[in-house]
């Protein structure tokens, strides 16, 4: 009986530390369903903001709302560029928005900039090793640091849109 209990929580064991971890893991195809969805969304924030309010930061020492989004859209571009072998993206990246269109435009022009440079590389180049920021790490994990960064500005944005009593888009992960 003991022995039984021992091979079943090895059996457990081997499935939350093995086998799960591959399930979590995704191909480029499923990161870039994601990726459109994390477009919509982040437009979804900028749609949710007043006019007015667009240059709301909460402390003078913070970033406005179009600053944080100018910013996250901009890294996009940046990063891709100079880690991901992207290429000229057609469009001034230094842009200031100045108005909700111009911010939605310039989202929208970047968001598909990284698709286009992301959807171009190779298994061998996503699994690069490269030097990044300091560290070493896969085209693929640049990748990810990506939409991390973007998750966090576009999640400061939101905290902008609450700050103001409005109530933000419905999370959208998948």
């Amino acid at each position: 009986m003991k022995r039984l209990k021992t091979i079943i929580m090895l059996a457990l064991c081997y499935a939350a530390f093995v086998l799960n971890p591959l399930q979590a893991q995704t191909n480029l195809e499923e990161f870039i369903l994601k990726w459109d969805n994390g477009k919509a969304f982040t437009l979804e924030v900028v749609d949710k903001m007043p006019d007015e309010l667009l240059n709301y930061k909460p402390h003078d020492t913070a970033m406005s709302f179009t600053e944080q989004v100018t910013h996250l859209s901009s890294a996009i571009v940046g990063i891709s560029q100079g880690y991901l072998n992207g290429g000229n993206p057609g469009f001034q990246v230094s842009v200031k928005p100045a108005n909700k269109a111009e911010l939605k435009a310039f989202v929208d022009q970047c968001f598909d900039y990284g698709k286009e440079t992301f959807s171009n590389l190779t298994e061998l180049e996503l699994g690069e090793k490269i030097d990044i920021f300091g560290m070493n790490g896969s085209r693929r994990q640049v990748i990810s640091l990506i939409d991390d960064h973007v998750t966090h500005h576009r999640g400061a944005a939101i905290s902008y849109i609450r700050a103001n009593g409005i109530e933000p888009p419905r999370f959208r992960g998948m």
